[in-house]
């Protein structure tokens, strides 16, 4: 079995800038993304599309 941190589709967890605490969790390629995931995305606390910032 493969480790988990050397996972080529490691599951992220995507939290929101707006501070409230909202996340979204997803699977992101190591070898296409290397650095860290922004998606805008939306946030129902807010009700509007603010920026998701992956987390570790």
């Amino acid at each position: 079995m493969a480790a988990k941190a050397k996972d080529i589709r490691p599951i992220i967890k995507l939290v929101s800038t707006a501070g409230t605490g909202y996340t979204y969790v997803t699977r992101k390629n190591r070898r296409n993304n290397p650095e860290r995931m922004v998606l805008r995305k939306y946030d129902p606390m807010v009700r509007k599309h603010v920026e998701f910032k992956e987390s570790r």
